[in-house]
């Protein structure tokens, strides 16, 4: 071995995943690498670039990794000596989504993955640090843990979405063409050519898989005259197959044909090859999957031009809820992506109107209300909106108004295309109570706020859980400045709010039963948003008020910062803040299955332990009862 490559491998030992490799491993692939000098500002690679052939680790100097975001240039992560990064090519088909550049002069030591690969599917301490780094985005770093040294991957920056696209379950050719051992090669690779596809699963008895056939084996083994083909089938098969259970997860399944070197898996109904087969995997579904992270469907809306394309992206939102909640994603990681998307999608809808109207007349802010303006819409519930308009001249207020209207109405019936139903409260832009100037707007609040009792036929609280969609960021903080002014020392108004907060009916009897609907179309269930999220909900709303913290709308981030700056009812706070989530997920669980709003939960269908998860989630709310009622005299409109 050369005194160069003796250097690298002595360099790459200190650090994972190379330690776990023995010196002459090292020194075999040590051989192999190629050392690249970048000076200042060069860069390795960009976003969108084809795949290298070579993942990277940095000998020396610094390498920022880089995104576009808004037209600006924005530094994910910085890696130093020892940090790996550049490893798509491992998992990914699709292009670089990141930039590679040199803070200052480096040196890269470029690692072929042709090299890399058998030293990965042979060793599962290799193979189990890069997939894992990879797909769940767990960064080890030499100083926070003994000898490891940091792995940067090129979807840090998306550690949300990439989580989530990893952790989903995949589609697959579910109806996999089939045949026997003993049938003739000629036979099955027209079989192959008149279904249309590049692979054939060889089953035994009880269609068990035995063996698998691809292109790739025509290709080597046939075309080659390796083999004549009037041989059986079962003499050019690679067997034996891999098998999965149906519902892997994209990580599993990439993990599994990194580790066997293949490029198809078999599904079948218990993961073993002694069960019936369900299904096959490609390496094309896997690049499909991909192409259905939150990233891409975001980019998706952007181009969407018609309300049937924004409901084709709206229904894979749903199934890519659904998979994560399956997979244990966390519920308010969740919420945070189906918010990013729900709100891109109700952008586009404005943006479309605004395109088949014209330029506005003057400047607005669409803001979303209620659930989605608290980053809590789930499911695909009805729609709340309000419209705000900078103020005009008296003369233009009417013909300016009357623009917004149909600029409403036109976003409105897009919404309802894609499956928001309009709100039977009639809370939406298109109303023309809701569609108003910036001082009409003042003037609402301020009669809401300061005189509650007169206003409150038409006073929602769902006005205080606001969020901007499209339009002027001013005008939002304009109305977030009013709101907070009012409130201060606005005993009338919190007496009003705070028993507006009491007024549900308690979600348990005395003896710990649950409360159910005694009639009416859904008799004998459990209302879990009345009786139990809405309580919550206008808890944190009534007390983040009267706190007069600013710019936080989402219920359980109100609670934890509730925590912060009221230690003394901490424990109360967080108790409602898990208790939110846990009721979410009930809430979002069943609608999924229902394909409905998961507001009302068939408690015969839920299991003794689930249940009383349920009943313990709603133990926090007594607490809260009791501090809302210490903290407020409410008696005004008690």
């Amino acid at each position: 071995m050369n005194t160069v490559a003796e250097h690298i491998a002595d360099f790459l030992k200190e650090y994972k995943p190379f330690d776990n490799l023995t010196f002459q491993e090292l020194s075999d692939i040590a051989t192999n690498i190629r050392v690249i000098n970048l000076e200042k500002h060069a860069v390795l690679f960009q976003n969108n670039d084809p795949l290298h052939e070579s993942f990277y680790v940095v000998a020396s100097g610094v390498i920022n990794l880089t995104t576009i975001a808004d037209a600006e240039e924005t530094i994910i992560n910085k890696c130093h000596e020892g940090d790996i990064f550049g490893l798509r090519p491992f998992f990914a088909k699709n292009n670089y989504m990141m930039t590679a550049k040199a803070r200052e002069e480096s040196i890269i030591y470029a690692i072929p993955i042709a090299v890399f690969r058998p030293f990965v599917a042979n060793n599962s301490d290799v193979l189990n640090f890069l997939l894992e780094s990879f797909a769940v985005n767990s960064r080890h770093t030499k100083d926070s843990v003994s000898s490891n040294g940091k792995l940067i991957t090129d979807t840090d920056f998306l550690d949300q979405q990439t989580e989530m696209q990893y952790i989903q379950s995949l589609n697959y050719n579910n109806s996999p063409l089939t045949t026997q051992a003993n049938h003739i090669i000629k036979d099955v690779a027209i079989l192959m050519t008149d279904s249309m596809v590049d692979n054939i699963v060889i089953c035994g008895e009880k269609n068990h898989p035995i063996g698998i056939v691809t292109n790739a084996d025509l290709s080597s083994k046939i075309a080659t005259g390796r083999y004549p083909i009037t041989e059986t089938i079962d003499k050019i098969m690679s067997s034996p197959v891999v098998t999965v259970i149906e519902n892997v997860s994209l990580a599993e399944a990439q993990l599994l044909m990194l580790k066997y070197n293949v490029t198809h898996l078999c599904v079948t109904k218990d993961g073993t090859s002694k069960s019936a087969v369900k299904g096959i995997i490609s390496e094309h579904d896997l690049i499909v999957a991909q192409a259905s992270n939150p990233g891409v469907l975001i980019k998706e809306i952007k181009r969407s031009q018609l309300p049937k394309d924004l409901k084709q992206i709206r229904d894979r939102l749903s199934d890519l809820i659904q998979n994560s909640i399956q997979k244990n994603i966390p519920i308010s990681h969740v919420s945070n992506i189906a918010s990013e998307i729900n709100l891109a999608i109700i952008k586009r809808a404005v943006e479309l109107s605004i395109l088949d109207l014209g330029s506005p007349p003057a400047r607005f802010a669409w803001l979303s209300i209620g659930s989605q303006g608290r980053k809590e819409q789930l499911l695909l519930t009805d729609q709340d909106s309000i419209l705000i308009f900078e103020d005009v001249t008296p003369e233009k207020y009417r013909e300016v108004k009357d623009y917004f209207l149909r600029l409403a109405k036109r976003t409105t019936a897009i919404l309802e295309k894609v499956g928001y139903e309009y709100c039977p409260n009639g809370h939406m832009g298109s109303n023309m109570l809701w569609c108003k100037s910036l001082s009409d707007w003042t003037k609402q609040y301020n009669n809401w706020m300061n005189t509650p009792g007169e206003n409150s036929n038409d006073l929602s609280s769902i006005f205080f859980d606001y969020e901007i969609v499209f339009g002027e960021p001013k005008i939002e903080e304009a109305i977030e400045n009013v709101i907070f002014k009012n409130a201060v020392n606005n005993t009338l108004f919190f007496d009003f709010l705070g028993n507006d907060a009491l007024k549900r009916n308690s979600p348990l009897s005395f003896f710990k039963k649950f409360i159910i609907e005694e009639e009416g179309p859904h008799k004998g269930k459990f209302d879990i948003k009345t009786r139990a999220l809405m309580p919550l909900i206008d808890g944190a709303r009534l007390l983040i008020l009267n706190a007069n913290i600013k710019g936080i709308q989402n219920t359980y981030l109100r609670f934890k910062q509730l925590a912060i700056t009221d230690s003394k009812n901490a424990e109360i706070y967080l108790s409602c803040a898990e208790a939110f989530l846990t009721l979410s997920k009930f809430r979002t669980v069943e609608g999924l299955k229902n394909d409905d709003s998961g507001q009302y939960i068939n408690l015969r269908e839920m299991s003794k332990s689930d249940k009383e998860k349920l009943k313990n989630a709603l133990t926090p709310m007594k607490d809260l009862e009791e501090l809302i009622k210490s903290k407020f005299q409410l008696t005004q409109f008690s």
